[in-house]
């Protein structure tokens, strides 16, 4: 039996948030880089007691434990790309901080989840502000949704134009690029707004789909385009292939009764095997 390693899976270190019902955080993260052909890996920094009519309770882990789930990861698998979610507490971000700098090769997409669907905010201003200041510099692209980015910036977005201009703003915090997920606009059309510090701009448009269950979009986008990422894409095209995905994954579960509230989306719809690849074999 020939017992040598020839393959390895492109592979995603997901830090987030474990969602009990299955359709957001860790949980829609999974879902989603399995779905897409990679191999998913994952550090939970809060457990919640949800499901589709919304959150209970939370237990936030102690920020030891959920370093020593990511450093398990990077001193064994390596993944080719960190998707990072929820972060609620300062001490936990300057942990996640100390303990991934030190992989500056590995993209970072943060997801800066910071208020929840309900309208509570989930992160004081200090967490902010060190997010700001500690992972921003260190993130390849970040996506904020129209309440984060802003929280971010501090205005009132509700244009596209507005949206360029948070994105400039966000963008002056040291991120290599940002994505700001128009799904909070009202009419028949949504659009989210690319920038990145080359002054590269995309508008990002689709349509807007008449369903309840869309519960854990923003969460699948960002671990779509980590994925697409992983599998060797560049940043525009991960966005615009993950915007893709996204879209018939609602379109795919309109249909779909999970729960008596606002369900999740089709991840499934059109799964991928697994993708091999040879190390040794340069493309």
């Amino acid at each position: 039996m020939n017992t040598a390693h020839k393959y390895i899976y492109p592979s995603v270190l997901t830090i987030a948030g474990s969602d009990s019902g299955g359709g957001a955080g860790i949980q829609a993260d999974l879902k989603t880089i399995s779905a897409l052909g990679c191999y998913g890996t994952s550090a939970i920094t809060v457990v919640t007691a949800q499901n589709t009519l919304g959150v209970t309770s939370l237990h936030y882990l102690p920020a030891a434990t959920v370093i020593d789930q990511i450093k398990a990861v990077l001193e064994d698998i390596r993944p080719n790309v960190i998707k990072i979610g929820m972060i609620a507490k300062a001490e936990l971000l300057q942990a996640i901080f100390e303990t991934i700098s030190p992989y500056p090769k590995i993209p970072v997409i943060l997801d800066p989840v910071m208020i929840a669907s309900s309208g509570h905010r989930l992160i004081d201003e200090n967490t902010i502000g060190l997010m700001k200041t500690l992972l921003f510099p260190i993130t390849h692209l970040v996506t904020p949704n129209l309440d984060e980015a802003s929280v971010l910036t501090g205005m009132e977005i509700s244009t596209v134009e507005q949206m360029k201009t948070a994105a400039l703003k966000i963008l002056c915090f040291g991120c290599n690029a940002v994505l700001i997920k128009g799904g909070h606009l009202t009419g028949n059309k949504l659009y989210d707004v690319y920038l990145d510090k080359t002054g590269r701009e995309f508008i990002y448009e689709n349509d807007n789909i008449d369903s309840q269950n869309t519960h854990g979009t923003g969460c699948t986008l960002s671990s779509a385009i980590a994925t697409f990422i992983a599998r060797g894409f560049e940043l525009p095209d991960a966005i615009q292939n993950s915007e893709s995905y996204v879209h018939q994954a609602i379109y795919q579960g309109i249909n779909i009764n999970i729960g008596k509230g606002k369900g999740p989306l089709n991840h499934f719809h059109a799964p991928i095997p697994l993708i091999k690849h040879n190390p040794d074999l340069k493309n």
